[in-house]
């Protein structure tokens, strides 16, 4: 019968117990783990995702770890508890043997740390999936494996978007500007009783332009839409002017289902909500959608539209072209990712949609590899 001071468990809880308990495996391992580090270490995973064994890792590397030469020990102690399955480990009720085995995969240990001379086998492997990675980059999606895959959409969680910014009509304090701050320069003469020392001066306002991204996941963009959403999520998490819409044969808006914190639940969520994902391919009825219920609206107006799309339209081509043509006058700019364009600096597009589109796009790139999705990020920070 349990103590009337026991309380049920709940899954925050158990969580901090195995931490707790993997703190104490190191420190029978001979790392001086403090109770403050523990401390540390729970905080520094209650910001991260627990459920995520490399956050898992690195949280512990960066706060349990104090000198270098005990790095060896934590990266042992870490397998042999959370991977191995040591008798005693908390942690094996907690992850499948898929999330285990994806951790070799995800995980990159910098060639300069070398453990011991019995781990050089285990280094070489590291090191080989690091140098695959840069490979990997390059490779189209549609010839990625399962495990490059899921390399890839990690450092898709990392990649930062910056949108490009444009001058508001309001005003702020400048050191340079062409405006007179009357107020600030009166009250400072009214200080020095009469005689002014400086002229203030107010500069326009900068603020980022909005961005709207327009997935297609359509059957023909199968090898390229889940990674385009991924992308699309971490585009929301870095900015909050970015609104993220999806279409096959009718538009839909996942902007509030990819507002989660998780990747996989902020996918899961928008698979359900896209009814007409992997069917047919409605370019210009989805366009004119946009433009009719958003665009019309101020969604687009002075921003940056990206349409992520191969082009292959089963609608009627004149109804492409008049959307096409009212939302270049609606937005600032309209990029274009065509998965076929590839590394040719020189594309001629040879779907029928692709070509109706083209003399309204600013920007054709490709978005067939994490390489040109970093190229994409480059530009739109450039663009004005």
């Amino acid at each position: 019968m349990a103590e009337p001071h026991d309380r049920e468990q709940g899954p925050g809880d158990s969580y901090v117990a195995m931490l707790v308990d993997f703190a104490r495996t190191l420190r029978r391992d001979g790392v001086p783990v403090g109770s403050g580090d523990v401390l540390t270490y729970t905080r520094a995973v209650a910001c991260l995702d627990p459920s995520d064994l490399v956050d898992l890792y690195w949280a512990g590397r960066s706060t349990l770890v104090g000198r270098r030469e005990q790095l060896p020990i934590y990266h042992r102690a870490f397998e042999r508890y959370f991977l191995d399955g040591a008798p005693d480990s908390l942690a094996m009720a907690r992850f499948t043997a898929e999330q285990r085995a994806q951790l070799h995969v995800d995980l990159d240990v910098p060639e300069t740390e070398r453990l011991e001379e019995g781990h050089d086998q285990q280094l070489a492997r590291l090191g080989l999936v690091a140098s695959g990675m840069q490979t990997a980059r390059r490779k189209d999606f549609a010839e990625c494996t399962a495990d490059e895959l899921a390399a890839l959409r990690r450092i898709l969680r990392t990649m930062r978007l910056t949108p490009p910014r444009r001058r508001t009509r309001r005003t702020q304090r400048a050191r340079r500007g062409r405006a007179l701050d009357v107020r600030r320069t009166v009250r400072e003469t009214m200080r020095l009783h009469g005689e002014p020392a400086q002229l203030h001066r107010r500069g326009r306002r900068l603020r980022n332009r909005p961005l709207v991204l327009i997935l297609d996941v359509s059957g023909s963009m199968a090898d390229y839409s889940r990674n385009l959403v991924q992308f699309a999520h971490t585009s929301t998490r870095t900015s909050s002017r970015v609104e993220v819409f999806c279409f096959g044969t009718r538009l839909t808006r996942i902007t509030r289902e990819l507002d989660r914190r998780s990747p996989d639940e902020a996918m899961d969520l928008a698979a359900e909500a896209v009814l007409d994902w992997d069917g047919g391919t409605r370019i210009g009825a989805s366009l004119d959608q946009f433009v009719r219920d958003h665009a019309r609206h101020g969604m687009c107006r002075g921003g940056i539209v990206v349409i992520c799309s191969d082009g292959l339209d089963r609608g009627d081509p004149d109804q492409l072209a008049a959307a096409m043509e009212r939302l270049s006058r609606l937005c600032h700019r309209i990029v274009w990712l065509n998965p076929h364009k590839g590394d040719a600096r020189e594309f001629v597009p040879t779907t029928l949609g692709m070509m109706v589109a083209a003399p309204y796009v600013d920007e054709l790139l490709s978005g067939h590899d994490l390489a040109s999705l970093e190229e994409f990020a480059a530009t739109l920070t450039r663009m004005r």
